[in-house]
């Protein structure tokens, strides 16, 4: 049973450490919560001034009995163990058992699609939040759009993430599973459409910058299933992309080259295989972001039958952007209920107005820059 009010599920990671951190400067006591005591002491402990802050350390392992009697007692989940396909479910019915709030990093459309269409009401009816997908790569342009949406009358949305760095150990395992194991789709007239089999490179117009960029539907991203729910919104489709134009050229040629691999396997041992893909492609923790080159674009399009609006949010380390929403969420929870409960996106949780201020006061994104046309 848990003493402290939030558990940071998978803590030994790159993304882990940064939400721990984050914890530490609100002063939050914590968890830090995997499966490798020895791999989660070492992560902590390199987090400067982590001796200002209560937390304990706690191997437990991954099932819904281990994890449900850890979580008893505490308040708030921030889980980075993924892929949340393949381990998220034990994680969420572990929080509905325990009766704890759950927050994760994801950006696994199919995850959240399970999320919302198996758990939600479940977590509602409790007046839990649950609430997969807050992180940079997500969180931001989802603000850039609700600032759009301010505007009356936009149903579509093109949203368009763009940042400067390298995907995490985690993150390329999860590119591959995600590409061999599930669909991606886009949002039309209010319903999940897939995403042609071989969308490949799309060439992309990159806000204030002399270039043209290249972007990938990246699994169809969270925003499709958020703003399925939002009635001013019909329509959605978004493309991401690392602004490394050589890296980007790669990635369709990495994940073709693995899907030809895994096509004939069982679905075990189509698992095992990506892993070993994705070790081969990335198996140590990138550097730590550095903001003069670990820059940041979220730029969106709205449009309606009479207007339009544009807007984009420039800002740098999109991990510590995921890692200090993390701890914000967490940090609100434990203060006052969320705006929605059940299934929902950081923006309909807490406000998308707040989360901008957050992020501009820890020094993270530039203000918003919009333009309207009626």
């Amino acid at each position: 049973m848990s003493t402290k009010p939030v558990v940071v599920y998978g803590a030994s990671g790159y993304t882990g450490r940064l939400i721990c951190e984050y914890l530490r400067e609100y002063g939050i006591p914590f968890i830090a919560a995997g499966r490798d005591k020895t791999r989660l002491q070492e992560a902590i402990d390199h987090i400067p001034g982590i001796d200002t802050v209560e937390y304990e350390i706690v191997e437990v392992a991954h099932s819904v009995e281990s994890l449900t009697e850890l979580f008893r007692g505490t308040s708030v989940v921030c889980n980075t163990v993924g892929p949340f396909a393949q381990y998220g479910h034990e994680v969420v019915q572990a929080c509905i058992a325990a009766g704890t709030h759950y927050l994760d990093t994801t950006g696994e459309q199919d995850w959240l699609i399970d999320c919302d269409e198996q758990y939600g009401a479940d977590m509602a009816a409790q007046g839990l939040l649950l609430s997969p997908g807050i992180a940079q790569m997500y969180t931001t342009g989802e603000i850039a759009a609700q600032i759009c949406l301010e505007t009356p009358s936009l149903d579509t949305l093109d949203i368009q993430v763009i940042w400067k760095g390298f995907p995490t150990v985690a993150s390329t395992k999860t590119i591959l599973v995600n590409a061999a194991l599930a669909k991606a789709y886009y949002l039309e007239q209010n319903r999940y459409v897939e995403w042609p089999a071989d969308a490949g490179l799309y060439n992309v117009v990159v806000p204030g910058q002399h270039e043209i960029g290249l972007a990938l539907p990246w699994g169809g991203t969270s925003h499709p299933v958020w703003f399925k729910h939002d009635p001013r919104v019909a329509n959605v489709k978004v493309l991401g992309g690392v602004a490394d134009r050589a890296l980007m050229q790669g990635v369709p040629l990495i994940v073709a080259a693995v899907l030809e691999q895994v096509k004939d396997l069982p679905p075990e041992e189509k698992l095992r295989v990506l892993t070993e893909q994705a070790a081969a492609v990335r198996d140590e923790m990138p550097p730590r972001e550095n903001p003069r080159i670990n820059t940041s674009l979220d730029s969106v399009h709205a449009s309606g039958p009479l207007g339009r609006a544009h807007c984009v949010i420039y800002g740098n380390c999109n991990y510590k952007q995921t890692g200090l929403l993390q701890a914000y969420a967490a940090n609100a929870l434990l203060q006052t209920p969320p705006k929605q409960v059940g299934f929902a996106s950081a923006c309909q949780a807490f406000g998308h107005r707040e989360l901008l201020g957050v992020l501009r006061a820890f020094g993270l994104v530039s203000e918003p820059i919009l333009t309207v046309h009626r």
